[in-house]
């Protein structure tokens, strides 16, 4: 069959996206110590390489797989998770520009690839089970408590009292008290809901969220003397754990990043300078200088 350029070229870029694909999870499924999960990536693993061998029928040629993607997704894979690692890797070969219905037009299985690339390895991907994601509701409660509550805490003590190393001291007083409290509650919880959850990694990943948190917020206070400046900073790091966080859970939950990133800012934001304001108040009424 004769293909046009553009056709042949659209073949040959899926075919590297195949092969690339298909090592990167061999390669995963080899170092994955789950067997369910290991038995899922070989599965897709042969999906990938069964599509790149039918475009290499097309092509008529060998292509190399991407040396760079292959260790980039193998290494996100392994530090932020199988379905993260995963799922951003489909987003790429999403914005790859493949043109399927353009392919289809001369070769007719471009259509049936695609919907195996849409749908089957959605289900396999969504079998694959992490701890990570199982616990994924303990971390937000964890993190999102930190950044409301945190955010609009230092806030408060520092235009309350406006000296930066008192401000840290008590945030970090404030933080590790709610972080305890946190934990606590969230393994009470989970124990009393008696579902799949072990109550006592709830509890550590509830802690272990809002304390990460915590160190991250009141860092500028700890090392800039300036306090307007020290809050600014604080308040920009609120803004970069939300948008990573959110970017995370938006990939390996499939959901709108956009808007959950927006209402997250703005309720961290708002309780910000509500307490800013109190804080100002306060320190007016009772004329409090340190």
């Amino acid at each position: 069959m004769k293909l046009d350029r553009e056709i042949k070229e659209q073949i040959l870029k899926a075919q590297r996206n195949e092969i690339t694909e298909h090592i990167v999870y061999d390669k995963l499924a080899n170092v994955t110590k789950d067997l369910h999960n290991s038995k899922i990536l070989r599965h897709i693993s042969r999906d990938e390489k069964e599509h790149h061998d039918i475009w290499k029928k097309y092509s008529g040629e060998e292509v190399d797989s991407s040396t760079f993607n292959v260790w980039k997704y193998y290494l996100i894979a392994r530090l932020f998770g199988l379905t993260f690692g995963i799922k951003l890797m489909e987003r790429g070969e999403q914005g790859a520009q493949i043109n399927y219905a353009q392919i289809a037009k001369k070769v007719p299985v471009a259509k049936k690839i695609e919907q195996e690339e849409n749908s089957h390895e959605k289900q396999l991907i969504g079998m694959i089970d992490e701890e990570r994601l199982r616990y994924i509701g303990s971390i937000v409660l964890g993190l999102n408590d930190a950044l409301v509550e945190l955010t609009g805490a230092l806030a408060g003590f520092a235009l309350a009292f406006q000296n930066t190393s008192l401000v840290a001291v008590m945030g970090l007083i404030t933080g590790i008290a709610a972080s305890l409290s946190m934990g606590a509650s969230e393994y009470l919880s989970a124990k009393s809901e008696g579902g799949e959850k072990d109550p006592a990694k709830s509890a550590l990943y509830t802690g272990g969220a809002y304390v990460i948190t915590v160190s991250f917020l009141i860092a500028p206070f700890l090392l800039l003397s300036n306090i307007f400046m020290a809050l600014g900073i604080t308040l920009l790091n609120a803004v970069i754990v939300i948008f990573i966080f959110t970017f995370y859970i938006s990939v390996a939950k499939d959901l709108d990043f956009k808007r959950r990133f927006a209402e997250m800012v703005l309720i961290s934001m708002g309780v910000a300078a509500l307490t800013f304001v109190i804080g100002l108040l306060i320190n007016i009424y009772f004329g409090i200088s340190v």
